[in-house]
């Protein structure tokens, strides 16, 4: 996640995936900048997002209440480039659903920035480092094998524009 500034604040709207961060954590702590704001390991359903008042219970939790909790499963590596290293979420269908939602109820935010055509749901596992560092933490992470969760909330995470730690705004539980 690169932080993006809307005025002083920063916001994004995460899955966070705990059930990841024994796996991931030690390479995002080293290789991904959100980590080290106490970012933890997750899947961006939207960012650059809202100002936080604009991300109401009464507008985000009844359009998150009609997406039912799922479980995924993160068994595959994947780039960006060569500056990106992610796991890819199996299935992802239900992030790239609860993402179309979500950016259709605020369409002057959209994913990225509007950066990138479409979405593509992932756990970054490091980025912005050399490829052969990069290549190392997600075959570290292969390594331990397939990591399963259940999905059942979204966050409302915001922080500093700059450097800062995030935090928890707000969750809101799936269906």
């Amino acid at each position: 996640m690169i932080c993006v500034q809307t005025g002083r604040v920063a916001t994004a709207l995460l899955v966070i995936v705990p059930e990841a961060e024994h796996v991931v954590g030690v390479h995002r702590a080293a290789l991904d900048r959100a980590a080290g704001r106490g970012v933890p390991a997750h899947v961006t359903v939207l960012f650059p997002f809202a100002e936080p008042s604009a991300a109401t219970d009464s507008v985000l939790a009844p359009l998150v209440a009609t997406v039912p909790a799922f479980r995924v499963r993160f068994a595959e590596v994947r780039w960006f480039g060569d500056a990106v290293v992610w796991l890819a979420p199996d299935p992802p269908s239900p992030f790239q659903e609860l993402t179309r939602r979500v950016a259709a109820r605020f369409p002057d935010h959209p994913p990225y920035g509007g950066e990138h055509e479409g979405t593509i749901p992932h756990l970054t596992i490091g980025h912005d480092h050399p490829p052969a560092v990069l290549r190392a933490a997600g075959a570290a992470v292969l390594a331990h094998g397939p990591i399963h969760a259940r999905v059942t909330s979204m966050r409302l995470i915001t922080g500093p524009a700059g450097r800062g730690p995030w935090s928890t705004v707000a969750e809101f539980p799936f269906g």
